[in-house]
């Protein structure tokens, strides 16, 4: 983060490609900044810092006031008399030099934003108030309506058609990140409006939900119904190369799809031993995290083509639907990334689910080079497709021998080099899984917070246990020895 912000620095704010704004603010949120977010948000989007003046010298903000500022914003952007739709976008805390920049990303957004109840837009130089223009109006208008199908609005869809448990579960997530969101305090139908997964129509004036609201907490009687093509599949072809080894089908919400996806990605592809510094990370899980937030957030929904997950001998690929920017392979040092749903983007983001644009394509790069030893090639075309090579699979051998043959020595080595006595006896009793409370018994510990943050958390982090189901707090969670016959 320091690095891209350094950048930004150096590029400055009349940069021709790039929208950057450079703010000093010594310890209160500057008034204009809000018509700024205004103008990203219905031009390209950018980047805000705060702490900066106009000639590029790092003035810093005061570190006494920067909860006050995040706050402020925060509660600014939440509020529809100062910014209307609402956005959440967070503020990021940098040091540079000794100093504290702030930095705020606003992506594009796919609704047309007023702040004050004036819509601005963004040039080079500078904010420029177009509510009175009447044709640029109309042209942003349109833009929008025909750039994203995510704003797409049901009249005859409403909350009864959704999944409440869903939105629950996503007002949880986004508080459990931001202990201040402000889902935290909204009904639901207060989340789905300040989302913009429920609007008005601009042209027949109808409210209703929007195809992202649907998709993201629908019953799959409604998606089914408003996207009779909607499918992702999910297919292993490695042995049987002329039909499937293993197919699952998906007609079902965003978030769950998310899971299952994950699901299949884990019980098909093989996990080897990565360290980065002293612990142990997973490189399978961190990749495809990615790439299937990407498949779910840049699908054009409205197009007949499947998505589709496929693991083959030798490499894993995904396709989309996809309504092209860049018209060819993106290349990670001069590509710049634009979100194909900024709302479901956005709310993958406040969920955790997803990182800021861009900076999880380098995170991808990055990672596939360590878990394949080969870059990844993404084509940005009317199908956008992710290829990964691979080298776990030949004919009619199983995942797991691939994998204890890369990672045996290392793995036993860093079992015994790191494990205390007390430590050794977990990992060989859970050489096959075993609960928390059964290996807590097995130990003799009767403080179960005492064991678990001294004892038991030091052994995942170490990388000497690991957990059975992807999803941590499940009933049927488990834990098992990580060695060459249980990776």
């Amino acid at each position: 983060m320091k690095d891209k912000i350094k950048k930004l620095i150096a590029k400055g704010e009349n940069h021709s490609k790039d929208h950057i704004e450079f703010k000093e603010a010594k310890n209160e949120i500057p008034k204009s900044i809000y018509e700024t977010v205004c103008a990203f948000l219905n031009t390209k989007g950018g980047d805000i810092l705060l702490g900066v003046k106009d000639n590029r010298d790092i003035t810093g903000v005061l570190s006494s006031a920067v909860d006050k500022m995040k706050q402020d914003f925060l509660n600014t952007m939440n509020n529809p008399d100062k910014l209307n739709p609402p956005s959440f976008l967070s503020v990021n805390e940098v040091i540079i030099d000794s100093k504290i920049v702030l930095h705020i990303f606003v992506p594009e957004s796919s609704q047309v934003h007023r702040c004050k109840n004036k819509i601005f837009m963004r040039n080079n130089e500078g904010d420029y108030d177009i509510t009175n223009n009447q044709a640029i109006l109309t042209k942003l208008y349109m833009s929008k309506q025909n750039s994203y199908s995510e704003n797409k609005v049901f009249p005859y869809a409403d909350i009864g058609d959704l999944r409440l448990d869903l939105i629950e579960k996503a007002r949880q997530m986004a508080y459990n990140r931001h202990r201040s969101h402000p889902w935290k305090e909204m009904n639901d139908m207060e989340l789905l409006k300040s989302s913009s997964f429920y609007k008005k129509d601009s042209f027949t004036g109808k409210n209703g939900l929007t195809l992202a609201g649907i998709l993201l907490f629908g019953q799959d009687t409604i998606i089914s119904s408003v996207l009779p093509a909607f499918k992702i599949d999910l297919i292993k072809r490695v042995d049987d190369v002329d039909r499937y080894d293993d197919r699952v089908v998906l007609n079902t919400n965003l978030i769950e799809s998310y899971e299952k996806i994950m699901d299949f990605v884990v019980k098909h592809l093989p996990d080897p031993f990565y360290l980065e510094g002293t612990h142990r990370i997973s490189l399978r899980d961190t990749i495809f995290r990615e790439v299937v937030t990407n498949m779910l957030m840049h699908k054009e929904y409205l197009g007949a083509e499947p998505t589709r997950l496929i693991i083959e001998r030798n490499k894993v690929y995904t396709e989309n639907s996809n309504r092209p920017f860049v018209h060819g392979t993106i290349n990670l040092k001069t590509s710049r990334p634009y979100p194909k749903n900024p709302n479901i983007a956005k709310f993958f983001r406040q969920i955790g689910m997803a990182e800021e644009i861009g900076s999880g394509l380098v995170k991808l790069f990055k990672y596939c080079k360590a878990y394949t030893d080969s870059n990844p090639i993404i084509e940005d075309n009317d199908l956008f497709k992710f290829v990964l090579p691979i080298k776990f699979f030949s004919k009619r051998q199983e995942v797991s021998d691939q994998v204890s043959d890369q990672v045996s020595d290392q793995v036993s080595d860093q079992v015994s080099d790191q494990a205390n006595p007390l430590e050794k006896k977990i990992l060989e009793f859970c050489q096959k899984p075993k609960s928390f409370q059964e290996i807590q018994d097995k130990i003799g510990y009767k403080n179960k917070t005492y064991f678990r943050r001294n004892i038991f958390d030091s052994l995942i982090k170490k990388g000497l246990i690991k957990p059975t189901e992807l999803k941590l707090t499940s009933s049927k969670q488990k834990y098992i020895t990580i060695n060459p016959n249980n990776t």
